[in-house]
């Protein structure tokens, strides 16, 4: 492995942290593009399945298949995919294909369309008539196009999500090594990430659209956002219900870009970790400050600020870290996804600091006295 944007002087303690904090799959093998070629299921049980969209900027390894690469295509590409469930299958955990994906024991394609950018919305205004809401995954780095699409079939599955169910795919690099890069893809790809979430929301009068946004996927979504407030696209924003999990963006970055964006009709959601590891190498590695999804709800700061620009932090703490980065808590999205569909339930009406509780599933604000003072 490659480190070479690492800093010389980093500390071996920090240095071992970098080492493991971006693993997104742990020990085991990552899946290749060929893992996207469709899989024969004769003769197999019936198995679960869930209908994924996908929307790319990544160039195409291939001219007529749906496997793409880290570089940065012109025109967007569109995509259907069908992803198979193992019967083996935890919640929150994506039993990953290696070099050949098997249905009985990992998630795997079997069934896709190639669409061009007419169809691919056609298909989402359809994909389920017993709901017109869209969930739209945008990824964070460190992921490949694979990654990503498997990804959202198992918070679609173990979330039961409602609607159609779409990941937007930039061109990360896939490799540790790839910080700075990615950081540069992410950015490339913002206003194609605006123009699908004007379409997305351009036919839709009923049913919300839900950008669930990961790690450095949170900070394309915040300037594709930012962007449409700049195009003067109320009529988008006001239609969109934004979730960031373990936003990478810098703190003071983030407040300009929200100066711009200004109070949403519909709350963001900023789920939040002090214990993240992966962001404290990021904000390291880009010597700057605090980055969003590592502040603490309890700062009075913070709690200020939520209230100032309406926005909603909640800390998921609680929640079982997948690895030892706690970075990846947002694939558990069948304990979250509940809460935050049901804002009243979960007594989310309102912008501020709040704490969510894993074990009751439910969201509760302590903060709620401070901020009205802080508001005063």
């Amino acid at each position: 492995m490659t480190t070479r944007y690492f800093r010389p002087d980093l500390p071996k303690a920090v240095l071992a942290l970098t080492l493991t904090a971006f693993a997104l799959t742990g020990c085991g093998s990552r899946p290749s593009p060929e893992t996207l070629a469709n899989v024969d299921t004769r003769g197999i049980p019936k198995l679960a399945t869930e209908q994924v969209f996908a929307m790319t900027t990544r160039g195409r390894t291939k001219p007529d298949a749906n496997m793409f690469d880290n570089s940065k295509a012109r025109d967007a590409s569109y995509a259907e995919f069908t992803v198979s469930i193992p019967p083996n299958h935890r919640n929150s955990e994506v039993e990953w294909p290696g070099a050949k994906a098997d249905p009985k024991k990992t998630f795997a394609v079997v069934g896709q369309k190639r669409l061009d950018q007419r169809e691919f919305i056609d298909a989402i205004d359809h994909a389920d008539p017993k709901s017109r809401d869209i969930g739209i995954f945008v990824h964070g780095y460190n992921n490949s196009y694979q990654e990503a699409l498997f990804r959202m079939a198992q918070m679609a599955h173990d979330a039961n999500i409602p609607g159609a169910k779409v990941v937007f795919s930039w061109p990360s690099q896939a490799e540790l090594a790839g910080y700075v890069a990615d950081k540069e893809s992410a950015t490339y790809s913002r206003d194609y990430l605006a123009q699908f979430l004007t379409e997305a929301t351009k036919r839709r009068k009923t049913g919300e659209v839900y950008v669930f946004a990961h790690s450095m996927g949170s900070w394309l979504t915040v300037e594709a956002l930012r962007q449409l407030r700049l195009a003067k696209r109320d009529d988008v924003l006001d239609k969109l219900k934004v979730v960031l999990a373990a936003p990478d963006i810098d703190a003071d970055v983030f407040r300009t870009q929200m100066q711009v964006i200004g109070r949403m009709k519909l709350p963001i959601t900023i789920l939040v970790a002090p214990d993240d590891r992966a962001l404290e190498v990021s904000k390291f590695l880009s010597a700057s400050s605090q980055r969003v999804g590592a502040l603490d709800v309890k700062d009075p700061d913070v709690i200020a600020a939520a209230q100032s620009v309406g926005i909603q932090f909640i800390d998921i703490s609680s929640v079982k870290p997948l690895d030892s980065t706690n970075h990846n808590r947002f694939a558990d999205v069948a304990v979250l996804a509940p809460a935050l569909r049901d804002d009243r339930k979960a007594g989310l009406k309102d912008a501020g600091a709040f704490v969510f509780n894993a074990a009751a599933a439910t969201v509760s604000s302590p903060f709620r006295i401070v901020s009205g003072v802080l508001s005063q």
